[in-house]
C-alpha cells in the first residue's frame, strides 16, 4: 500500500523521471514498525527524517511525515507492518548542483512483515566493503544504498543473514541494516556516530534503557576481534528490534543465552507496548 500527495493509493502511481531521488539518489528514507494500527517511536522517526532532509539542504513538513505514517498504519492495522517513508529533493535540471528552490517529493509505502522477525538470532558476515566514515551520508539513511545491497548479496551467498561493515580505519561501524552493541560485563558498548554510524531509533532506546537495567552504556570504537570476543552482541533496527548475534564469521556467540539480552528485549517490548497497545 502507498501514500502519496496526502492520500492512500493502490497499484502503480505516476512518477517524475527527472526526480533527483531516482537519477542521483538525492534523498533520505526511514523505516518504522507499526503494530495495532500505531507506529512505534513515531515522533523519533518523524524527527529523524525531517532532520536528515535538513542535513541535505531541503525541508520537509513534519506533520506530513506523521500523516503518511499514521495513514498507512491505520489502513493496515494489526501487524507487524513495515512502513518506509521516502523523501527526495524533487525534480531538477540535469547535473549535480541542487536546485536553488527544491520542491521535495514525499511518499510512503507499507507491507506486512513476519512476526518472527523481531528478536530473532542472526549470523553476521564481515564484508570487505568499507564504510566511509568521512562521508556525511554514513550517518544518514540516504537513498544511495548500493554498498549495503552488494554486501547483503555477498553475505547471503556465504550462508549468512547480514553483512558487518568496518570503516576505512578498520573499526566496527554497523551491520547492513542496523546498529551493533556488544556486552562486556555490565558495559553495553556501541560504536560512536563518528565511526560512520547511523543514529538508529532503537540504538537510542537501548542507550536510554540500559542504566535502568543495571548496564552502563558506552559509545566507543571497537575492533572486529573485540566485537567477536564480547560476551554477547546485538543488532538493532526498527524491525528486528534487538536481535542476538549467533555468529560473526566463523566465531560462534552465545548472545541469545545472555541474561542482559533478555532484560533489554523485555524492556524494549514494554516500550513498544506503551506506544502501540501491544508488544511484538
Amino acid at each position: 500500500m502507498l501514500w502519496l500527495d496526502g492520500r492512500l493509493r493502490e497499484g502503480p502511481v505516476p512518477f517524475d523521471l527527472a526526480d533527483r531521488g531516482l537519477t542521483l539518489g538525492d534523498g533520505v528514507f526511514d523505516t518504522a514498525l507499526a503494530l495495532n494500527g500505531r507506529v512505534a517511536f513515531a515522533e523519533a522517526h518523524r524527527d529523524r527524517l525531517a532532520a536528515s532532509a535538513e542535513a541535505l539542504g531541503f525541508r520537509l513538513d513534519p506533520a506530513r511525515i506523521e500523516q503518511a505514517m499514521r495513514a498507512l498504519a491505520e489502513a493496515l492495522g494489526g501487524g507487524p507492518v513495515a512502513i518506509r517513508t521516502t523523501a527526495t529533493r524533487g525534480s531538477g535540471p540535469r547535473g549535480l548542483r541542487p536546485p536553488p528552490e527544491p520542491r521535495p517529493t514525499l511518499f510512503a509505502s507499507a507491507a506486512r512483515t513476519s512476526p518472527d522477525l523481531a528478536f530473532a538470532p542472526l549470523r553476521l558476515h564481515p564484508t570487505g566493503i568499507a564504510r566511509n566514515e568521512t562521508s556525511p551520508a554514513s550517518r544518514l539513511k540516504t537513498l544511495g544504498y548500493l554498498d549495503a545491497v552488494l554486501a547483503a548479496g555477498e553475505a547471503a551467498a556465504q550462508g549468512f543473514d547480514e553483512a558487518l561493515f568496518l570503516n576505512t580505519r578498520g573499526r566496527v561501524a554497523c551491520a547492513g541494516t542496523g546498529n551493533l552493541f556488544a556486552l562486556f560485563g555490565d558495559r553495553l558498548v556501541t560504536p560512536p556516530l563518528s565511526d560512520g554510524v547511523l543514529a538508529g531509533i532503537v540504538r537510542a532506546e537501548l542507550l536510554r534503557l540500559a542504566p535502568g537495567l543495571g548496564l552502563v552504556p558506552e559509545e566507543r570504537s571497537l575492533t572486529l576481534p573485540e566485537l567477536a570476543g564480547a560476551e554477547a552482541v546485538l543488532l538493532t533496527n526498527s524491525l528486528r528490534l534487538a536481535a542476538p548475534v549467533a555468529a560473526i564469521g566463523e566465531t560462534a556467540l552465545a548472545s541469545a543465552a545472555h541474561p542482559a539480552v533478555a532484560r533489554l528485549a523485555d524492556a524494549l517490548r514494554r516500550r513498544i507496548a506503551e506506544a502501540c497497545g501491544t508488544a511484538p
